[in-house]
């Protein structure tokens, strides 16, 4: 495990560990919705599914309510504790857990797995040597043809939220801005909510998952909506469904896209 690696694993495992039990169901309502949308669209119940990053067991628990076979992987041993807890006092269990990096999965089969969610890992590994290990384990784990799920986060995600909360700091950030705008990457003393991490545009996600999967859909999930979750948090069910159909809909156009929080990219191993 690389000293950065190191240093994700003790941010998620003390400095952010409680936020990130409620996340998706509290801060990220637009994320969770449209991403669970795919989720039950392509992955059928009772698939083999390794989920790699685990977060707080959002996806986790909605899969194995599903009836499908979950292995976990985590580089956070809280994380993957509180998972494994979490089925289990619901009387579901999963398949397996272990803690490891995304980019050194040997203790898994070859060929194993149906599906694959790697929804966090991309964006925490900061050279592209590490995000390129990662995708060509999640491939060797999958069988033909299986299905993989993929999150980044827009490289300007960042820039706008700094821009709304801290403008006045941009001449003392230049030197980091001219850096971050080339490599992508970000670290504790400029985003300490997320560490270190790298964020992406489209294409770059694109290539980096290219060769091994046949892309079946690159979508922008909050597309227009990102800085408004307070928003969608108050309207009725109904208009929640409606406001998602749109998003989803604008979330597939290059306009959507750019405007969105996180990419989901979902692909075929080929």
């Amino acid at each position: 495990m690389k000293d950065y690696e190191e240093q994700v694993r003790r941010h998620y495992d003390s400095a952010i560990f409680e936020a990130e039990l409620v996340r998706l169901s509290r801060d990220c309502l637009l994320e969770s919705a449209i991403t669970c949308r795919h989720l039950e669209r392509h992955i059928p119940a009772g698939a083999c599914v390794l989920e790699i990053g685990v977060g707080g067991a959002y996806y986790t628990e909605l899969l194995a309510r599903r009836g499908c076979r979950l292995h976990l992987v985590d580089i956070s041993a809280r994380l993957l504790e509180n998972a494994v807890a979490k089925l289990e006092s619901s009387g579901i269990g999963v398949a397996g857990a272990t803690r490891a990096s995304a980019t050194s999965m040997a203790m898994l089969e070859t060929g194993r797995f149906d599906v694959a969610l790697l929804l966090g890992p991309l964006y925490h590994l900061c050279t592209p040597e590490d995000r390129q290990a990662a995708v060509r384990e999640t491939r060797r784990v999958l069988k033909p043809g299986g299905l993989l799920f993929a999150a980044g986060i827009n490289r300007l995600a960042y820039l706008r939220e700094h821009f709304r909360r801290s403008p006045e700091q941009v001449l003392d950030r230049r030197e980091f801005h001219e850096r971050h705008l080339l490599d992508g990457n970000l670290d504790p003393e400029h985003a300490p909510p997320i560490g270190y991490a790298h964020v992406t545009g489209v294409e770059e996600f694109r290539e980096l998952l290219r060769d091994a999967f046949a892309e079946i859909a690159l979508v922008g999930v909050e597309s227009f909506a990102a800085p408004w979750q307070d928003v969608y948090a108050r309207l009725s069910q109904e208009e929640q469904q409606a406001w998602l159909d749109l998003i989803e809909r604008t979330g597939a156009t290059p306009e959507g896209r750019g405007q969105a929080d996180h990419f989901l990219f979902i692909g075929r191993a080929v």
